[in-house]
């Protein structure tokens, strides 16, 4: 229970405040800018990541247990409650950003800025870098205290320079409440579909490579 209870704290924080900090710079006038935005979504997946990976790996993404459920480092009957935890934890956050702005059209949703296929193949391969460097990070152990700075980079880099494209999800909790909550889910199928692929192919990459004996 404790496990299930990081995931829905973490991935409430994630959606909370990334997507919190989306709106603010909205109704503020954009006092938070492009790179505050991206620097939110980084310093509060490294913040998580510290709390709660002792307890549940901090995988605050339905892609990434996904992809670990792959491994033989993650129970695989512990997927479901993993993934509900996730999507419960984001709805809870997006409801109270909706609560409180009420007249925000899409709650920070993830949204395409131009071509679906320019977004999809943006998602598959930034997750991609992502699960790799989740995996080759917290893998090592010369490394491993270094996971939540690596990981939380990743993600700040990532949504700094894809994000004006693509909205740099990279995780389907995330993009998943608000763009339900907002009641705009026409475009929803990239940011669930691309990021799973992205983990998964990390993953197998991991694997591909961690079965190779260096000499």
């Amino acid at each position: 229970m404790k496990k299930f209870i990081a995931e829905g704290i973490g991935t409430f924080a994630l959606v909370f405040c990334g997507t919190g900090a989306i709106i603010i710079n909205d109704v503020s006038g954009g006092t938070i800018g492009h790179i505050g935005i991206a620097m939110t979504f980084g310093l509060i997946v490294t913040s998580m990541i510290y709390a709660f990976g002792g307890i549940s790996g901090a995988h605050i993404n339905p892609a990434v247990s996904i992809a670990f459920s792959l491994t033989n480092l993650y129970d695989k009957k512990y997927l479901l409650s993993y993934i509900s935890a996730q999507i419960l934890g984001a709805f809870l956050a997006s409801s109270i950003l909706l609560f409180l702005f009420p007249t925000q059209d899409n709650l920070g949703a993830t949204l395409p800025h131009g071509s679906w296929q320019q977004s999809f193949i943006l998602e598959i391969i930034l997750t991609y870098f992502l699960m790799i460097v989740i995996l080759f990070v917290s893998q090592d152990k010369n490394n491993q205290a270094f996971t939540g700075i690596a990981v939380g980079f990743t993600v700040m880099l990532e949504a700094l320079f894809a994000g004006p494209i693509t909205g740099a999800s990279m995780n389907p909790a995330r993009s998943i409440s608000p763009a339900v909550v907002s009641g705009d889910i026409s475009v929803l199928w990239i940011y669930i579909l691309a990021p799973i692929i992205g983990a998964v192919l990390g993953s197998l990459t991991w694997k591909l490579m961690s079965d190779i004996k260096f000499t």
